[in-house]
């Protein structure tokens, strides 16, 4: 029987395999020698999390899907030692069910933990450390997950768990497994390697950083006898604290911003006392607004009037802690927080807690823009910006780390953007492409958020996808990254040809969330709340959004074919867009001139005169006549945090990127009511830090510096200061062709600037 170095436990139930599971495995090695090198791959279905000696090694894999897995490649070398050794692996395996699980996780039929690998000794010797039937496993029950909401749980990483004598210390050397059960291979044809999980492919982005971090500051002290300072100096690590028996204490801690961290709690003592750690955002007020009924927020710190409102762990400690070596709850996933309350409740025993920290974590962002402009008040939203993108970076782009960790086509457009215009990284970016290509469905559209175990299809959002592969284009001239996508973008495009009307714009091919085959999200624009974030106007008809997105969508088609090569085909998506824009042109502006939000609908937006705009539906005069309309008139729809990046380029274009200021008012609220990160809408603010808020990242280089490429590849690079409402303005942009510098100021009506490039790169202005 070949191996296929893939195992399990023995005895999987079919209860087992109806619930999210932590199954441990271990393998105990000695070694003769001084360990020289140990590389091995490794993989899970669905997460593992790698201990080499207790210490923790790595957590994977990188997210897959049903057609890709994905492995590591791990070496354990430094965690190794002369003499006995032990490896331990925690596997996360999630139900097949995606409700009973996280959304974001794929998970096949095959729950396994996949090694592969040699050690080999100063001395020459060999230990082949492949997963097989010498591997221990047990599974810890000890652990449960629950639905984070009733209704939508993407989710379900949060804990009910209890601590379990029998599991104490299980990742040392000194522990004894021998009551565990010998691990279960699987043989070489149940695992094909056509389809996941068998289908391995090596991690194509980095591994995710990891580093040591404490609270910043006790907030609140609740139910305890100890005084502020004493709480203080635990969280410095200066000192314990002790609960005594049958009584409670309650406090609140600041990480002192938005933080995405392995949680680490380590207690001795204490049997069968109750800890809960409840994870915010913010400190929210009394009553909710919106039909989500989201909390009202005011300022996020505001404790004297405000209280601590998220999700939380539970654990019930074991009790068999000792000073010297403590018992430690540490949650299997890693928890978004800015404020955590931590409550105990002690039984019979009294318990001393020792730790309470965190591993920060998430993709390695190296940010090496920087700007700074005439106007002040542009610095602190440039550092909740980019703490922003950095909390919505992970394994993939998220929208949102508190809440749903998933990769939205429209958010995840924007975000590639603001990280090209800080890093020139475009590593998540290429699988962010992958992952969205391998959503496709059979009518052409991608699912709006990937990956995904649940089919959600926004139809317009396909086309940022579109618009991703273009920017990727422009920045980095990756032809063959170019010809891979074209096939899928053509297919999003036959989708929107398919279900033209005689007319010529995109009938009606979606409408509210839960209600409608599929969901014609536009933006969270107050006046449409009631349908999900839809025009109403979706209500009587089809979507003029719609048809404009598909004309950006070919225009930008365009573009990519002639990069390839494909004139053609280019004409072809181009002769498109022009019937679509006639169409528009024809049936779908108002007697104001105006472009309606369907067609002979008397509903306006300022996302529809901005779309026109962008894609020349409208001629300029009249593009930039109607945007100031919703300007500066009462009476339409406003572009929300989520569509503010297309309304700056639409006020760039029509020469009214002055009045950016006014906008700029959204993040300047933000800062004054102590936000870390950028919320999500300015109207409700459920989520604190959402991706597609970090907009001047894009807009200090590329706009305010000018920098951006010319030409496919950054083989030409625009200079071209848009001023604005400012007066100067001076910084470094990271390229994918090295750092530019620029400085310009206004002197007695002139415009000065300086900039500096690398040799060989060719200018435009």
């Amino acid at each position: 029987m070949k191996a296929s170095n893939w195992i399990w436990n023995p005895d999987w139930s079919a209860e087992d395999k109806d619930r999210p599971r932590v199954m441990l495995f271990r393998k105990e090695l000695r070694l003769e020698d001084e360990p020289y090198e140990g590389r091995l791959k490794i993989s899970a279905d669905t997460r593992y999390k790698l201990y080499v000696n207790a210490r923790l090694v790595e957590v994977g894999p990188s997210r897959g899907d049903h057609q890709v897995w994905f492995y590591d490649t791990v070496d354990i070398g430094a965690f190794l030692r002369k003499g006995a050794n032990v490896i331990g692996v925690s596997v996360l395996r999630y139900p097949e069910d995606p409700a009973a699980g996280n959304h974001g996780m794929f998970r096949t039929p095959l729950p396994g933990l996949y090694v592969t690998g040699k050690i080999r000794d100063m001395a020459g010797n060999e230990y082949d450390v492949s997963a097989d039937d010498s591997w221990k496993c047990r599974i810890d029950t000890g652990v449960t997950f629950y639905r984070e909401e009733e209704h939508f749980a993407p989710l379900v990483i949060h804990e009910r768990a209890a601590g379990d004598p029998e599991l104490f210390g299980w990742k040392g050397v000194r522990y004894d497994d021998g009551p565990w059960q010998r691990a279960k291979p699987y043989r070489k044809e149940l695992v094909p390697e056509a389809v996941s999980p068998g289908n391995l492919k090596p991690r194509n982005i980095p591994y995710m950083y990891r580093k040591k971090d404490r609270f910043r500051k006790v907030m609140d002290v609740k139910k305890t006898s100890h005084p502020r300072e004493a709480w203080t100096a635990f969280l410095r690590g200066e000192k314990t604290i002790t609960v005594p028996a049958r009584t409670e204490a309650v406090v609140e801690l600041d990480a002192g911003e938005e933080m995405t961290g392995y949680i680490r709690a380590a207690f001795s003592g204490g049997k069968d006392a109750e800890v809960s750690l409840l994870y915010a955002e913010a400190y929210v007020q009394e009553g909710f607004v919106g039909p989500e009924l989201i909390p009202v927020k005011a300022d996020r710190m505001d404790r004297e009037n405000g209280h601590l409102q998220g999700y939380e762990d539970f654990y019930r400690v074991a009790g068999v802690g000792t000073e010297e070596e403590q018992e430690v709850y540490e949650p299997y996933w890693f928890r978004t927080f800015r404020f955590v309350r931590l409550r105990v409740k002690t039984a019979e025993e009294k318990i001393v807690l020792h730790g309470l920290d965190y591993e920060e974590t998430g993709y390695p962002l190296e940010v090496a823009t920087s700007v700074r402009t005439s106007d002040p008040s542009l610095g602190p939203i440039w550092e909740i910006s980019e703490r922003t993108l950095r909390r919505c970076m992970h394994e993939t782009y998220e929208d949102c780390p508190f809440y749903e960790q998933l990769q939205y086509i429209m958010d995840a457009r924007v975000q590639i953007l603001y990280t090209y215009a800080v890093s020139a990284d475009d590593r998540l970016a290429r699988k962010c492409m992958d992952d969205l290509r391998r959503s496709q469905r059979y009518d052409g559209l991608l699912n709006c958020s990937y990956p995904n175990c649940n089919t959600n299809v926004i139809p317009g959002f396909s086309v940022y996808y579109i618009l991703m592969v273009y920017d990727h284009m422009m920045y980095f001239g990756d032809r063959r990254l170019v010809a891979e996508h074209m096939p899928a973008i053509d297919q999003i495009l036959h989708y929107f040809e398919r279900h033209l009307t005689e007319e010529g714009y995109v009938e009606k091919v979606g409408g509210v969330n839960r209600e409608a085959r599929f969901w014609s999200f536009i933006d969270w624009a107050d006046a449409w709340n009631d349908t999900s974030g839809m025009p109403t106007a979706g209500l009587k008809g089809p979507l003029t959004m719609e048809t404009l997105l598909y004309i950006y969508g070919l225009q930008h088609a365009g573009y990519l074919a002639d990069f390839l090569g494909r004139g053609e085909e280019a004409k072809l998506y181009r002769d498109r867009a022009r019937r679509a824009q006639e169409a528009v042109r024809t049936c779908c502006i108002g007697d104001n001139g105006m472009v309606q939000d369907g067609p002979g609908i008397r509903e306006y937006s300022q996302h529809c005169q901005v779309f026109a705009l962008l894609t020349d539906t409208v001629d300029p005069e009249a593009g930039k006549r109607n945007l100031l309309k919703t300007i500066r008139e009462p009476g339409y729809t406003q572009c929300t945090v989520a569509m503010r990046f297309y309304l700056f380029r639409a006020l760039e274009k029509a020469g009214l990127y002055a009045c950016t200021d006014q906008y700029w008012d959204t993040w300047r609220k933000m800062v004054k009511l102590h936000c870390t990160t950028c919320v999500e809408s300015e109207a409700y603010a459920r989520s604190e830090c959402h991706g597609w808020g970090a907009l001047i990242l894009y807009e200090l280089p590329g706009i305010t510096l000018g920098v951006r490429p010319a030409a496919p590849g950054y083989k030409k690079v625009r200079i071209a200061p848009v001023a604005g409402y400012l007066t100067s303005a001076m910084g470094t942009v990271k390229t994918p062709v090295g750092n530019i510098r620029v400085s310009w100021k206004i002197k007695d009506g002139s415009f000065i600037m300086d900039y500096e490039t690398p040799q060989d790169i060719e200018v435009v202005r």
